[in-house]
C-alpha cells in the first residue's frame, strides 16, 4: 500500500474517531452527567458570533428557524436522536471504511447543518465544523482507500451488479 491509501486511512479513521466519540459521549453523558438535549444548543447556541460582536448580539440570521426547532419538544425528541445515532453511525463506518462515501456525505451534512446554525465567526469563517465537514467531504470525494471493508463488499456479486452500491462504498 502507497502513502496515498495510508493517508486515507488516518483522515478516515481520525475523523471517525471524533463523531464516535462526540455521539458516544452524548449516549453515555460522560461530559455532563446529564441526558443528552439539543434544545439549549438550538435556543441559545445559535445566537452566532462575528468579529467584534457583542457577546449578547445575535448575528446568526438563520437564529429564529433553530430557535422555534427548540420549542418543539417532540421534535426535539427527533433532532437529538438523530444527533447521536448520525454521530455513532458516521464515526464507525468512517473507522471501518463501510459504506465510506455515503457515511462521509452524511458527516458532510452534518457538519454543514452545525457551521450554519452555530454561526460562529468571532474567530474568522474556519471553525471546527468547518474543519470536520470539509475532511468529510474530502473523504466523500477521494473514497475509502485501500485499508477498508468497502474493498471486500465491493467485490461482491451485488456490488458489481450495482454501479451506484460500489460508488456508495467508497
Amino acid at each position: 500500500m502507497d502513502s496515498k491509501d495510508r493517508g486515507i486511512f488516518l483522515l478516515r479513521a481520525g475523523l471517525g474517531l471524533g463523531f464516535l466519540f462526540a455521539g458516544l459521549d452524548k449516549f453515555f453523558m460522560w461530559a455532563s452527567g446529564t441526558p443528552f438535549t439539543s434544545a439549549a444548543y438550538l435556543k441559545f447556541g445559535t445566537t452566532g458570533a462575528w468579529l467584534g460582536s457583542a457577546a449578547t448580539a445575535v448575528v446568526n440570521p438563520t437564529h429564529g428557524f433553530w430557535a422555534g426547532l427548540a420549542g418543539n419538544a417532540s421534535l426535539v425528541s427527533v433532532i437529538d436522536t438523530l444527533v447521536v445515532f448520525g454521530e455513532v453511525s458516521i464515526g464507525v463506518a468512517l473507522i471501518l471504511g463501510l459504506a465510506t462515501r455515503f457515511a462521509a456525505v452524511m458527516g458532510t451534512i452534518l457538519m454543514a447543518l452545525l457551521f450554519v446554525s452555530n454561526w460562529s465567526f468571532a474567530n474568522g469563517p474556519f471553525n471546527e465544523q468547518f474543519m470536520y465537514g470539509l475532511a468529510a467531504a474530502t473523504i466523500a470525494i477521494v473514497g475509502a482507500g485501500a485499508y477498508a471493508l468497502d474493498t471486500v463488499v465491493a467485490k461482491l456479486a451485488i456490488a458489481q451488479r450495482l454501479p451506484a452500491v460500489k460508488y456508495a462504498l467508497g
